[in-house]
């Protein structure tokens, strides 16, 4: 990270994901990859036996990077904890949509298919999320370890932007997405 943005905290989230952080990729497992990530952007790394006050008094920002997002780049991982500290705002890192979304209604003959969804407003959460130090000292404790539920959580007490993450920061679910992510950053 350069000398102007503040130093953030941040953790590496494994808990609630299975054996899958510790899946390799390139010949590493996951949580390596993504903390290797968090030192590169000069963000301090902390685990979750850190009591949540000394955390919350830091006056520092917070950064949860999700381990099943190993190959976010740091640079990405460092712009967003610039704009979070500039907004005051939650920045959470997204992926556009490529595969088509469809409604599915049940009925009593079953599952019906309906409309198509318009992929162009849909967004998938990737990694980071990055709570600025004003958001942090209003929370009681750690965000939940379930991004998707961190981020409804948040948007109810902060501003939230989304930015758009690099397809790297593409997050882990199965093993054609772990086979991708590899193609993607082999080196």
């Amino acid at each position: 990270m350069d000398d102007e943005a503040p130093i953030a905290l941040g953790v590496v989230v494994e808990a609630d994901r299975g054996s899958w952080p510790f899946a390799l990729i390139n010949g590493e497992p996951l949580v390596g990859c993504a903390a290797w990530a968090m030192d590169e952007a000069g963000i301090q790394l902390l685990d979750l036996t850190i009591p949540w006050e000394g955390v919350r008094d830091s006056g520092r920002p917070l950064v949860w990077h999700d381990s099943l997002c190993p190959m976010t780049p740091p640079d990405f991982l460092a712009s967003c904890v610039r704009r979070a500290v500039a907004a005051d705002a939650v920045v959470a890192g997204v992926l556009q949509v490529t595969d088509t979304v469809k409604e599915v209604e049940a009925t009593s003959a079953g599952p019906v298919v309906g409309r198509t969804f318009d992929r162009d407003g849909l967004r998938r959460l990737a990694s980071p999320l990055v709570l600025p130090s004003s958001v942090v000292a209003r929370m009681d404790g750690w965000p939940p370890t379930d991004f998707g539920t961190a981020l409804t959580r948040l948007r109810s007490v902060a501003t939230v932007e989304l930015r758009k993450a690099p397809l790297t920061a593409l997050r882990v679910a199965s093993e054609a997405d772990l086979a991708r992510l590899e193609a993607l950053t082999r080196g």
